[in-house]
């Protein structure tokens, strides 16, 4: 006959074995993790870059033609 304490050391073994393996699994899944944050993060940056990249020019001008307190913008003088 089985006693109580061998089914709960069996038990014990068992689960052990089962929280060992969990445990593993979530190491894997926060390496997991940590890569897909630093892709997603490189994607944003890359949209940053191109965002500037295409308007940065045109935000320059908008923000050099702006009117602050009745001042007029500073112009270059044409060539010629």
């Amino acid at each position: 006959m089985v006693t109580l304490f061998q089914s709960l050391y069996t038990l014990s073994l068992v689960a052990g074995e089962r929280v060992s393996g969990r445990v593993t699994s979530l190491k894997e899944e926060r390496g997991a993790s940590a890569v897909e944050y630093a892709l997603l993060v490189g994607l944003i940056a890359a949209a940053v870059v191109a965002a500037v990249a295409l308007f940065g020019p045109k935000l320059n001008t908008l923000f050099d033609s702006v009117n602050v307190n009745g001042t007029k913008p500073a112009t270059t003088p044409a060539a010629g």
